[in-house]
């Protein structure tokens, strides 16, 4: 096991559970409470963060790659989700978490497409690709967790 494997389990692990709590905690707050607004603004901002996070990454891979054929598409995605995330902070925090469990399920398409070929192929490392599409569902759905018990 590398060390960028190792290293990239317990941070993206220790990020994981932190937004689990953080989502299950927002579900739990009654839907009149205006707490709940609250909680669900939090909820959107901090996805919206991770998802720049999730999505920059490819710009680092791709200028490391830069001679390669098609890294722009990475880059024009990155960009894109970073729009999409600005975008979020703008909206009522229920369109916010809804827009960014899309983008989550939007980034965990994009990651399976290096994978076939149709964008870069080993861009990244392999484990990175297929880790990150499960990152970005699972953390898709937290972001949808909320929505649902309403």
């Amino acid at each position: 096991m590398s060390e960028a494997l190792r290293t990239a389990i317990v941070a993206f692990g220790g990020l994981a559970l932190a937004f689990s709590w953080l989502s299950i905690r927002t579900a739990s707050v009654p839907s009149s409470s205006p707490d709940r607004l609250i909680a669900e603004l939090r909820l959107a901002q901090v996805a919206a963060l991770v998802l720049t996070m999730s999505a920059g990454a490819y710009v680092g891979f791709a200028v490391i790659h830069e001679n390669r054929q098609g890294v722009g598409f990475d880059i024009a995605f990155a960009i894109a989700f970073l729009l999409v995330a600005a975008l979020t902070m703008v909206r009522d925090p229920r369109q916010a978490l809804t827009i960014v469990a899309l983008a989550f399920a939007a980034h965990a398409i994009v990651d399976v497409l290096h994978q076939p070929g149709l964008l870069p192929e080993d861009l990244a490392p392999r484990w990175y690709s297929i880790g990150c599409a499960v990152y970005d569902v699972y953390l898709g759905a937290l972001c949808y967790l909320p929505i649902l018990r309403r």
